[in-house]
């Protein structure tokens, strides 16, 4: 593994306060222009440890990087995790980010505009509903993204991932979990919103956003997660970070 320093490429100039209206009605939540533009600010103060699983994702994609191959980042948002890997990876490999909201590239695009970059860096809309186009990877990454995948279709995205890979290839999967002990699936929520309103997020902003995700963002059990993976024809799962009901699993081809 390289030991060249990791620098994680968050813009949080701009303050997420989008739920903060307390009589507005917001619907299902969705990523719109609003929200690319306080995204970054939004993952930093609400993902705990979001730094460090960043570092973590890092240090493993190098571990699995390969020369003359392709990185795809699912549900790659604002482009963090490209332009964090940018310096990190051999310039020969090919950087893709995938999403289907197309305000979200925008941003993206945008942060591309201003930072130094190795390569080209092709942004991509697609709808992972409707498959996933990958080949020649050597990793994939899909940091807070398959909990936004209905289930229904999350199999065959799993198994197009596996296909996509190359032999040795890793995917790095970093999810919101539930816990299928109601004592410890009550204590980890409550101890998550502690962390929120640490971050400076008030009740009615705290409240706002679960009732605005509760239809969108469905996240499964540890268990359900490493099933879904092995059945996908992963050979070799694991857990690599672990904080409350936030998960990071490395999965190898």
């Amino acid at each position: 593994m390289s030991n060249k320093a990791v620098k994680i490429a968050l813009h949080t100039e701009q303050r997420d306060e989008y739920f903060r209206e307390q009589n507005q009605v917001f619907g299902d939540f969705a990523f719109t222009a609003k929200v690319a533009n306080v995204f970054d600010d939004m993952v930093s103060r609400s993902v705990p440890f979001y730094m460090e699983m960043q570092r973590m994702v890092s240090e493993l994609a190098l571990d699995f990087s390969k020369p003359d191959t392709s990185l795809y980042d699912i549900g790659c948002s604002t482009a963090t995790t490209l332009l964090t890997l940018d310096p990190l990876l051999d310039p020969s490999m090919k950087f893709i980010g995938l999403d289907n909201a197309p305000e979200m590239l925008e941003k993206a695009r945008q942060k591309l505009q201003t930072t130094e970059t190795r390569r080209i860096i092709d942004l991509q809309v697609v709808d992972l509903h409707q498959g996933i186009p990958l080949e020649n990877a050597s990793i994939v990454t899909m940091l807070l993204t398959l909990q936004f995948v209905r289930p229904l279709y999350r199999e065959r995205t799993m198994k197009a991932i596996h296909a996509g890979l190359n032999d040795q290839g890793c995917l790095l999967l970093i999810e919101k979990l539930t816990s299928e002990d109601t004592i410890f699936n009550r204590l980890f929520i409550q101890h998550y919103y502690d962390f929120k309103r640490f971050n400076g997020y008030s009740e009615i902003e705290i409240a706002n956003k679960r009732e605005s995700l509760e239809n969108v963002l469905i996240p499964y059990r540890l268990e359900e997660n490493f099933q879904l993976l092995k059945e996908a024809g992963f050979r070799s799962v694991e857990v690599f970070f672990r904080w409350y009901n936030f998960c990071g699993i490395i999965a190898v081809k």
